[in-house]
């Protein structure tokens, strides 16, 4: 018996489903290697600035700061995966602070949180008043904003046993404070990937310190995060930082390697090819500590003639 012939209608249609179906699933299977490699690439880069940094110790409670935005999500998911196959114990814990600010949606987090399993806290403070009433309209409300939201937090951290804050700041973040200081602040200082409170009640570190906003863009994106984004400060125009960010954008852009060169630099400071008398003595040709003490002595010099017609980018 002869098979009947398709419907001649009915042939595209089959057609095109399965060309989509394979289409979709060539796709999914393309986004999931993209995720993996990604995941590894900063399971990689947290685990070393980790170890570089000993941020994280046998025993050691850590309390992940989340806003809502991509690079506090990305660290956590990341320590999150650490944590099955690191090498000591540590605990983790998540904390949001809800400041209040207009239109917030609050069932977002509390909601992800429970998902994952993880113990969470929300803290409730009205700070976006505050913040309004004190800075003049037009004024950018970062400074007071961030002071108050580390105040909080910090005496949070105190009274439940935290040992370590970890928050979201990634290697261009550290980039760019780095020249913020220089441009507006006269400082060569950036936000280090350790901080110990003057006080010595919190330690914070920086597990991203060595990984680039754009592969935790991307990561966010496949992972997909409920992002929340900052109607407070993330929407102010002509803020200083951004007009760095856009500067290195354009750098990143045009000189491959550039930035990658910069965060070397902040790795590799020479504190006698400087002019701070506070951390070198010129004088005596020695490296000096906070307190003002000898902490290095310099290699002797060479002679006259040894030295003579050196050249390095200094010379140049």
């Amino acid at each position: 018996m002869n098979t009947p012939p398709m419907n001649m209608i009915d042939m595209p249609e089959a057609i095109v489903a399965n060309s989509n179906q394979a289409f979709s699933t060539e796709y999914e299977r393309s986004q999931k290697s993209e995720q993996n490699k990604l995941q590894k690439r900063l399971r990689r880069e947290v685990g070393q600035a980790i170890a570089d940094f000993s941020m994280i110790k046998a025993g050691d409670k850590v309390m992940c700061c989340l806003s809502g935005g991509k690079d506090s999500y990305a660290m956590l998911d990341i320590l999150l995966n650490l944590q099955k196959s690191a090498p000591v114990s540590f605990e983790l814990i998540a904390v949001n602070l809800d400041q209040k600010q207009p239109g917030f949606p609050e069932e977002v987090l509390p909601e992800y949180l429970a998902a994952m399993g993880i113990e969470y806290h929300i803290i409730e403070r009205d700070t976006y008043s505050i913040v309004k009433d004190k800075v003049p309209e037009g004024k950018t409300t970062c400074g007071l904003c961030s002071r108050l939201r580390r105040g909080i937090l910090y005496n949070f951290a105190e009274e439940h046993g935290v040992t370590k804050i970890a928050l979201g700041h990634h290697r261009d973040d550290l980039l760019e404070t780095l020249f913020l200081n220089m441009f507006y602040g006269g400082k060569l200082k950036t936000m280090p990937p350790v901080l110990h409170s003057d006080d010595g009640r919190n330690t914070v570190i920086r597990p991203l310190a060595y990984s680039r906003e754009k592969d935790i863009a991307r990561y966010a994106e496949l992972r997909q995060f409920p992002i929340i984004p900052c109607n407070l400060c993330g929407s102010q125009e002509n803020l200083q930082r951004q007009v760095i960010k856009e500067m290195f954008q354009q750098w990143d852009e045009q000189h491959p390697g550039r930035l990658e060169s910069m965060f070397g630099a902040l790795r590799n400071v020479e504190p006698s090819h400087l002019a701070d008398t506070s951390i070198y003595d010129f004088r005596e040709g020695k490296r000096l500590g906070a307190s003002g003490q000898v902490v290095q002595t310099a290699m002797p010099s060479q002679e006259p003639e040894q030295n003579f017609g050196r050249l390095d980018v200094l010379n140049l």
